[in-house]
């Protein structure tokens, strides 16, 4: 009876693990845009901070999702950006930097990252949703749970986005959204 209950503990604490290991497969946006010209896929991008505590929930509880981790891996290049950090980044023929940038203020708020200035990132978490060519298609900001990212997710991926126009397209897009991923 004991080496039942132990198996039965080891495999919960190994089902576990496996949960915990399942990540998105991240990497910097030049990473990322040179990975587009061999295979294109549309880009997303977590525009985070290190003090950020919804940005923290997000990476928890959404970005760790079975889900969310397959359908992001399997169609969009995942790019994770520091919206306070200190990386110089290349981007459309442009240099970004942190100029103002204090290594002592690294896990509190910081001055902003230039990139961000020109992605126009208000808040955060916020999610940049790029084309195939590293065009910015929209931002989508706060925190989303599995199914409130999938409906992003699969929005931009299929490219519905293009046939909507209105907020009452885009409403009725929403309504009418078919839910795959679990919580």
């Amino acid at each position: 009876m004991k080496k039942l209950i132990l198996l039965a503990v080891a495999l919960m604490l190994s089902s576990s693990a496996i949960a915990q290991l399942q990540e998105i497969n991240w990497m910097t946006l030049e990473e990322a845009l040179a990975a587009q010209k061999k295979k294109p896929k549309k880009i997303m991008m977590d525009v985070y901070t290190n003090w950020c505590g919804p940005c923290k929930l997000l990476d928890k509880n959404t970005f760790h999702n079975k889900d969310v981790v397959d359908y992001v891996n399997e169609n969009y290049y995942a790019v994770k950006f520091n919206a306070e950090g200190n990386t110089v980044i290349n981007y459309k023929g442009n240099k970004f930097s942190n100029p103002n940038y204090k290594e002592e203020l690294k896990n509190r708020r910081n001055s902003s990252h230039e990139l961000s200035s020109y992605l126009k990132i208000r808040a955060y978490p916020t999610i940049v949703y790029m084309d195939e060519k590293g065009d910015v298609i929209q931002p989508i900001r706060g925190y989303m749970k599995p199914k409130q990212i999938e409906v992003y997710l699969k929005l931009f991926h299929t490219n519905a986005y293009k046939k909507i126009t209105t907020q009452e397209e885009f409403n009725s897009y929403y309504n009418s959204f078919k839910y795959e991923f679990q919580e």
